[in-house]
């Protein structure tokens, strides 16, 4: 048993850790499960961030393990977006002592109802891959800008930004919704990686409980993308709209709360 928890709590944790895996795989945005779920279980909250940042980028690898093998991409395309995530997560933690993130929440608010209703209303959204007619050069350009610019997103305030990956890829580079979702697992690890190492510096992480409930967030990861490899977009696209309503849900309570 980890010192500090009761064998109830780290089971109440385990399961909606395992809850959020099968989410994030899908379609991001596990994180309004787990962060929710660390504190509940009476995680101090100066370890939150980092011990969420451990467990959820070990699930994601294996979910990227299984895209990969199910959904094969060319990694090699990736290498510089990669960085480029990594760079823009450590620009985007650096700008959030500069700027109060509370207040990018307000932007949130107006685009998260027009991306819902736009997977919503598009049925066909994500169902074909046709970035071959954008040219490989165009596609590159257009996930650079996105990898930088989600990854300081991400290391700014952070919420969905799995989700907003996969969406992008999808409407930008025009990759079926599969694809996207199977990029956007690589370029998202990028960035918790980057953001990992920061908290591991400054020893935010409660490593013991962070490694056990990565193990627990391997099996959710890799039980939602084995679905989403076997339903595709018709697994995927619901969970992508209940994500964005959720996230708008809790940017709006907070942003309540905070007044």
């Amino acid at each position: 048993m980890l010192e500090g928890f009761t064998l109830s709590q780290i089971f109440f944790l385990a399961i909606l850790i395992f809850f959020a895996g099968v989410v994030d795989a899908l379609a991001g945005g596990g994180g309004l499960i787990t962060l929710p779920a660390y504190l509940a279980a009476g995680l101090n909250p100066a370890l939150l961030l980092g011990t969420n940042k451990l467990a959820s980028s070990i699930g994601t690898l294996a979910a990227a393990v299984k895209y990969q093998r199910g959904h094969a991409i060319r990694l090699g395309a990736l290498v510089l977006p990669l960085s480029a995530c990594a760079l823009g997560s450590l620009l985007g933690a650096r700008l959030s002592s500069l700027i109060d993130p509370a207040k990018f929440k307000y932007i949130l608010l107006v685009v998260l109802p027009g991306v819902g209703w736009l997977v919503y209303s598009h049925h066909q959204f994500g169902r074909e891959d046709n970035s071959k007619e954008l040219g490989d050069a165009l596609v590159f350009r257009r996930t650079m800008l996105m990898s930088l610019g989600f990854g300081g997103y991400d290391g700014f305030i952070g919420p969905g930004t799995g989700t907003f990956f996969a969406l992008a890829l999808a409407r930008w580079c025009r990759y079926d919704l599969l694809g996207s979702t199977a990029r956007a697992k690589f370029l998202n690890l990028a960035t918790n990686l980057a953001a990992l190492g920061f908290f591991l510096h400054a020893g935010r992480v409660h490593i013991r409980l962070g490694l056990t409930m990565g193990a627990v967030s391997v099996l959710g990861n890799w039980t939602g993308s084995h679905l989403g490899l076997k339903k595709g977009a018709d697994a995927i696209r619901p969970v992508v709209i209940l994500v964005c309503a959720s996230l708008f849900v809790k940017l709006l309570a907070d942003s309540l709360l905070l007044k």
